[in-house]
């Protein structure tokens, strides 16, 4: 009788899968399918086809798809090419915190189900406690290894769609942090929209972090990702004990905030600042609503809102990264369809050469990756196309593209912030 061999079959989201098959007839045609649900509970799939050897075997670590989702050698590639399935259930979101994601794996012959298997894949890894922070006018969520050691420090900041990036930060911590995934905007307690939010509020975070018996010392890290992997340039630049800064799609001039407005154009076209300094402003880059942008909106999309950023700049706005005082990490992607990441890091790179940076820097470049990848390898990535403020949005990037770049980029920021935080 056929059988899966899948290991592990309960590890953290961001460990790869082996996924083998035995007992099978030679040299013959079989489809493996996968199936889960996303965190809204939406069922997500994706199937391919392979062929036995000669002892009715199969490796997905070592054997590419006769036809599927993706191609290539791939052993993760039944996950991350999931895409939405449809369903006459209703959507069914877990009342659990971070619960863990179960796939089911599903082998067919002649369109039959031969074999089955089922395995769970942890948002909160084993050994990671979590924490709601509610202090001194901070809301976010710690995360720590329930060792009794202390770690280095990390603070973790999500994007343009606001609220707390919890599971990215509690994978973050069983590597061996101590992280804060931080709300700024989007929750209830901070701002509703990316519209003057005072840098000191990051400055609280970090003394905060600091304060903690599971923080080892004062050299803290900074990880942002989209919007929040400007933020993470700004805050390094401005608070002298962060060690080591990761921008992810990031940009290294500061651009303009996310107020109000009845649609996208409306949205964009709000000209005000998303960060201040001592009650002030910071100088930013405002929008140009260009007549590619107005004619992408009124075709209903999607729309790639990266056209919406200007070619130039004042020479104010770029953030002074040269003032960091630890490593910088910077992510970007060159079909990013929200925002021209690379060219906005490789500002951030130029300057931290030229002013002659001590610390230890690099700007890593995924050409044809698009926007969302900015969060932790073998994830769904078969959508590039999201939601937008009465249009969809094109992200960049292929679905192939950006879990490469994705499953590339994760260790890099693992092994970044050991080498810059750890003694």
């Amino acid at each position: 009788m056929a059988r899966f061999a899948v290991t592990p079959v309960d590890a953290p989201l961001d460990h790869p899968l082996a996924v083998r098959l035995a007992d099978l007839p030679a040299l013959r045609e079989v489809v493996v399918q996968s199936a889960m649900r996303d965190g809204f509970g939406r069922p997500l799939g994706a199937e391919a086809t392979f062929t036995t050897n000669e002892e009715g075997e199969l490796d997905l670590t070592t054997t590419a798809p006769d036809s599927g989702g993706y191609n290539g050698v791939d052993p993760m590639g039944l996950v991350w090419s999931m895409t939405p399935r449809p369903s006459e259930e209703p959507w069914r979101k877990s009342s659990t915190v971070l619960p863990p994601v179960t796939i089911t794996f599903t082998a067919l012959l002649d369109g039959e189900p031969v074999a089955e298997t089922i395995i769970k894949r942890r948002r909160l890894p084993k050994g990671v406690a979590r924490r709601v922070v509610r202090d001194n006018g901070l809301i976010g969520t710690l995360f720590h290894t329930d060792d009794g050691r202390a770690h280095p420090g990390v603070l973790l900041l999500g994007g343009s769609e606001g609220g707390l990036h919890e599971a990215d930060a509690a994978l973050l911590a069983a590597h061996g942090f101590t992280v804060l995934a931080l709300a700024y905007f989007g929750l209830r307690g901070v701002p509703q929209w990316l519209v003057d939010i005072p840098v000191e509020y990051f400055g609280a975070a970090l003394g905060f972090l600091r304060a903690q018996d599971s923080v080892s010392h004062a050299r803290l890290g900074v990880v942002g990702g989209l919007r929040g992997g400007e933020a993470a340039l700004l805050i390094g630049s401005a608070f002298p004990d962060v060690r080591a800064v990761v921008s992810i799609v990031g940009s290294g001039v500061l651009t303009q905030g996310i107020g109000e407005g009845a649609n996208l154009l409306g949205i964009l076209g709000n000209t005000v600042p998303a960060w201040t300094a001592e009650g002030d402003p910071l100088p930013f880059v405002p929008n140009d609503i260009t007549d590619d942008l107005v004619t992408q909106v009124e075709s209903g999309g999607p729309v790639r809102m990266s056209s919406a950023f200007p070619k130039d700049h004042p020479p104010e706005t770029e953030i002074p990264v040269e003032r960091i005082r630890g490593g910088v990490l910077l992510i970007s992607a060159g079909d990013d369809g929200i925002w021209p990441s690379t060219k906005y890091s490789a500002i951030a790179a130029d300057r931290l050469a030229t002013q002659d940076h001590v610390f230890p820097f690099e700007h890593v470049d995924y050409p044809d990756a698009g926007h969302l990848i900015a969060a932790p390898p073998f994830g769904p990535s078969g959508e590039n196309t999201i939601p937008g403020p009465g249009v969809a949005l094109d992200t960049g990037g292929t679905p192939g593209s950006n879990a490469a770049a994705r499953a590339d980029a994760w260790p890099r920021v693992v092994e970044f912030l050991t080498t810059n935080l750890k003694p």
